[in-house]
C-alpha cells in the first residue's frame, strides 16, 4: 500500500468516524424529543419527492410532518413539498453527492424538534454516496423505480443492504417498461433477506396505505421505546 492510499483511507475514516459521533448526538436528541426520522435514499429520479408529497399530505392529517430536502441546486423540491402543508427547507449540497450528520445538524438548528413528530430527510439522489454517512435516522428507506431495471439491488448492493425497507415506485408503469417484479424481489433478497418490500406509486396512490402503515409502526415503535426507562 502506497503512502498516499494510506493517508487516504485514514482520512476517509476520520471524516466518517466525525460523522457518526455527530450522527450518534442527533439521534439523542431525536430520542429526547420524539420524532421519528426517515432518511429517503434512491437514484436521480426514481420518485422520492413525487412519494413524498403525497406521503406528507396524508400523515399531515394525524401528525406533524417536516423534511429536509437534499440536492446540488435549485429548490424545486422544496418548493413541491411545500404544497402539502409541512414544514419544508431546502438543502443545497453544491458539488457534495450526500448529506452529511453536520450538515443535517446545522439545517435544523432553528427549528423546535418538539413540534415535529415525523421527519424526513429526502438524500441526494444517488445510490453510491449516501450509503456510508449516518444521519441519525431511525430508519433508512431505500427506493427502487420500476424504470430503473431489476439489477440494481446487485449493482449498489451496500445501499440496499442498510435498508429497513424497500419501496418499489412508479408501478403504474411496471407493465409499459416490462419491469420484472419477481426478479426484482429476489434481487433484493439476496442483499437484503429482512427488508419489507412494498410496491407504491405516488400517481395512483397505489401501495401507500401500506407504506403509511408502516411508517406508523415505526412511530408507535419508537414511541413506547421512548417511554421506557432506561435500566
Amino acid at each position: 500500500m502506497t503512502y498516499e492510499t494510506k493517508r487516504l483511507i485514514e482520512i476517509r475514516q476520520g471524516v466518517l468516524n466525525k460523522n457518526d459521533q455527530l450522527a450518534a448526538a442527533l439521534r439523542h436528541r431525536f430520542h429526547a424529543a420524539g420524532v421519528t426520522v426517515v432518511n429517503l435514499l434512491s437514484s436521480p429520479g426514481a420518485g422520492k419527492t413525487s412519494l413524498l408529497e403525497a406521503t406528507m399530505r396524508m400523515m399531515l392529517a394525524e401528525c406533524r410532518v417536516a423534511a429536509l430536502v437534499g440536492d446540488l441546486a435549485t429548490d424545486n423540491d422544496a418548493r413541491r413539498l411545500a404544497r402539502s402543508g409541512g414544514l419544508v427547507r431546502q438543502i443545497q449540497t453544491g458539488d457534495m453527492c450526500h448529506l452529511e450528520a453536520d450538515i443535517v445538524a446545522r439545517h435544523l438548528a432553528d427549528w423546535d424538534l418538539n413540534q415535529i413528530d415525523l421527519l424526513f430527510i429526502e438524500n441526494v439522489g444517488n445510490l453510491v454516496c449516501p450509503a456510508g454517512y449516518d444521519l441519525g435516522e431511525a430508519v433508512r428507506v431505500v427506493l427502487l423505480s420500476t424504470t430503473e431495471g431489476e439489477d440494481k439491488p446487485l449493482k449498489y448492493p451496500a445501499t440496499f443492504a442498510t435498508a429497513d425497507a424497500v419501496i418499489l415506485t412508479k408501478m403504474d408503469l411496471a407493465e409499459p417498461v416490462g419491469f420484472d417484479r419477481v426478479s426484482a424481489e429476489t434481487n433484493i433478497r439476496a442483499v437484503n433477506p429482512l427488508a419489507p418490500i412494498i410496491a407504491t406509486s405516488a400517481r395512483s396512490e397505489a401501495g401507500l396505505q401500506e407504506w403509511l402503515n408502516w411508517l406508523r409502526d415505526q412511530m408507535r415503535t419508537r414511541s413506547s421505546n421512548a417511554k421506557t426507562p432506561s435500566a
